[in-house]
């Protein structure tokens, strides 16, 4: 039976259904669809390293900024 898991989520409210016992930050990203090697995430304004995704458990109120990176720029300032 899964149970929810309600975090702060870049400033808004979200619940995450957790089918065991925790759900770590890369069950986090899976459910809004986030590939890990795209994004940088801080829990509780401490930044998490991207090898510890997995092993880094979530728990109710966890405070969680994602910030996705994005690639762009001017045509004149590509190469």
């Amino acid at each position: 039976m899964a149970s929810l898991l309600r975090l702060e989520v870049n400033g808004q409210e979200r619940e995450l259904a957790v089918p065991g016992a925790h759900a770590s930050v890369l069950d986090l990203l899976a459910s809004l669809d986030q590939h890990p090697k795209t994004v940088a995430v801080e829990v509780n304004r401490e930044l998490v390293p991207r090898a510890r995704f997995g092993d880094t458990s979530l728990h109710d109120g966890d405070r969680v900024e994602i910030v996705r990176f994005v690639q762009g720029g001017r045509a004149a300032d590509r190469v």
